[in-house]
């Protein structure tokens, strides 16, 4: 699709203004056509309420976001599609009065999927409702009825722990997905002839072996030809019915000067997120940072469509920068991409064990599992 930024014109700039506008945003309600510098300013502060890159740039994420966002609950009939779900602030609005209620619609991620229609058809039948699963003008007239009568706190955010600890402490019949950024023809960031793709690539093998070698059931979303999209990723770590899944990235910056490692995880303040995968996301981070040189750019919730697609706790690495020269040599050396899956496999055993045997950051050592 095309990508629309500063200095751009056309009709399309114009309809782009009104959707932020109907979406919150504040821009001055003159008529134009021009993708100046209220607009761009506008586009960045939706970005940053929805959890997407905020980079100023219109693209498939932010147009999708911004179709999202203009969704609201009885605008549209809504039911599980298997093949094409509805997506939507409606949607993620439903699931937040679900989950209030305290019906496990999962985690509030606008999607419509069979948790929220289970979710959906158990509010049906305890209010003694068709139990159809479609949230049509009945079923929204008693979750207006009721919507002042219940509100309950963070019973997604507790199934989601609960079910982590009930799993124990064990590394041995776990099982985590890999995912290595780009793939096929598509090299990522590139520098001096070094590119992102190979060095994720790398990265993820020997993380999955470290992990197999632990014990844990392992595998990778594609293999070295392909490159699949965000949405066919977590469809395949769907389907693999994983504990966790850990994406791996390098950035890079037309600035030299950006250096440094962050950790991402599902979630914003509007739409709540992945309690597990904050967790997670922390502990990468800190073991990654405490056995590297690289700077720490802390952990950041946002919506990517990996992480928010993915039905188990999910985050996304983003180990230094290629455009960085110091950043560029560690990445390039076999014994720091060794350190890094140790960090990432110790975030992994660190994640299931209680608090009282949790060890300092950075000591762990897991040794492989006796052939």
């Amino acid at each position: 699709m095309q990508l629309y930024r500063l200095g751009d014109l056309g009709g399309a700039v114009a309809q782009l203004r009104d959707a932020l506008r109907s979406a919150g945003i504040h821009l001055p309600a003159e008529p134009s056509d021009v993708f100046d510098d209220d607009v761009d300013l506008a586009v960045r502060e939706f970005q940053q309420r929805r959890g997407l890159r905020v980079d100023g740039i219109v693209g498939p994420d932010t147009t999708r976001g911004l179709d999202e966002a203009r969704r609201r609950l009885g605008d549209r009939l809504l039911y599980y599609s298997v093949n094409h779900p509805f997506s939507g602030d409606d949607i993620a609005a439903l699931q937040h009065r679900l989950i209030d209620m305290g019906f496990d619609a999962g985690r509030c991620d606008g999607i419509f999927g069979p948790r929220t229609e289970s979710a959906l058809r158990d509010f049906q039948r305890n209010r003694g409702l068709a139990a159809d699963g479609r949230c049509g003008p009945g079923t929204l007239s008693e979750l207006d009825r009721l919507v002042r009568t219940v509100s309950g706190g963070h019973s997604h955010e507790l199934r989601e722990a609960e079910a982590l600890r009930g799993r124990g402490p064990a590394l041995a019949g776990k099982s985590v997905v890999v995912d290595a950024a780009h793939g096929g023809d598509d090299d990522g960031w590139a520098v001096e002839g070094i590119s992102e793709r190979l060095i994720v690539a790398d990265l993820a093998s020997r993380l999955e072996g470290r992990l197999l070698a632990a014990g844990v059931a392992a595998c990778l979303t594609h293999g070295p030809a392909e490159n699949p999209d965000e949405q066919e990723r977590a469809r395949r770590a769907n389907d693999f019915e994983a504990d966790l899944l850990i994406s791996l990235h390098v950035d890079g910056a037309p600035s030299p000067t950006c250096e440094g490692a962050a950790t991402f995880y599902f979630g914003t303040p509007r739409v709540g997120g992945s309690v597990v995968g904050e967790r997670f996301a922390d502990l990468v981070q800190r073991e990654v940072v405490s056995r590297t040189n690289l700077t720490d750019l802390r952990t950041h919730p946002k919506t990517w469509e990996l992480l928010r697609r993915t039905r188990m706790p999910a985050v996304r690495l983003e180990l230094g920068y290629l455009t960085n020269p110091r950043d560029r040599g560690q990445l390039t050396s076999p014994d720091f991409r060794d350190t890094v899956a140790e960090a990432v496999l110790a975030a992994v055993q660190r994640l299931f064990l209680p608090p009282d045997l949790d060890p300092p950051t950075g000591q762990l050592r897991i040794p492989a599992l006796p052939v």
